[in-house]
């Protein structure tokens, strides 16, 4: 059982990870749309294409991301990352643990 126990671990550590990169790039992308950027920067369109969706989904979802002119849709992903970390990632740890 101590193969499966790795195995689980292994996906919590990645999904850690990926948690914590995208958790990164909301945080940038936000800040680069305060200067407002040029919008053919290929950067710019990077991090428009991988956070936009979701921050689509969550205004579509929770009609208080939005306040008046102002967006929270990334405050709201930031958080959902935090529960995210904070109650799969960890419960996958303590079940790797428990199987190991």
């Amino acid at each position: 059982m101590f193969v499966v126990g790795n195995a689980i671990q292994a996906v919590a550590t990645i999904l850690d990870r990926v948690l914590w990169l995208y958790n990164i790039v909301v945080m940038v992308a936000v800040l680069v749309s305060w200067v407002s950027p040029d919008p053919f920067n290929p950067v710019v369109q990077f991090l428009r294409s991988v956070t936009e969706p979701v921050f689509g989904w969550v205004r579509r979802r929770f009609p208080f991301a939005m306040v008046g002119m102002l967006d929270l849709s990334p405050l709201v992903v930031l958080v959902m990352i935090q529960l995210l970390q904070m109650v799969v990632v960890r419960s996958l740890f303590d079940l790797g643990l428990r199987l190991r």
